[in-house]
């Protein structure tokens, strides 16, 4: 059974920085990918950043480019969002997924999600 837990949020003014770390344990297969997803209430879910495991190719939304960095530690079983330069429109749950297949920023390539994490970004 694939898990996912994501940790690391918080309240953080505008202007700073956070690292979500998004733990996955289960997969037996290298050919996957883990995506960050964001929602904030009454709106759709976002796609903010993907990475491929085998070959760690990434992918950023437009919004987040130059700001987030997403990167996996495959010994750790773990993907990293580092957020930089926060603004209070980043103020979301942020979610982490996985799927079998290549990097996307589409929710329905992800089959397993975590339960989320509060960003708030203060201004």
């Amino acid at each position: 059974q694939l898990q996912l837990a994501e940790s690391g949020g918080g309240l953080v003014q505008s202007g700073g920085s956070l690292r979500l770390p998004c733990v996955t344990s289960g997969f037996t297969s290298e050919f996957y990918a883990v995506a960050w997803f964001r929602q904030v209430p009454g709106t759709e879910r976002e796609g903010v950043s993907c990475i491929s495991i085998s070959e760690g190719r990434t992918e950023d939304a437009d919004g987040v480019k130059g700001r987030f960095t997403v990167s996996r530690d495959n010994v750790k079983n773990t993907v990293w969002l580092q957020m930089n330069s926060l603004e209070p429109e980043d103020t979301a749950v942020y979610y982490c997924a996985a799927g079998e297949g290549r990097c996307s920023l589409w929710h329905g390539t992800y089959q397993f999600w975590g339960q989320g994490t509060q960003v708030t970004v203060s201004s």
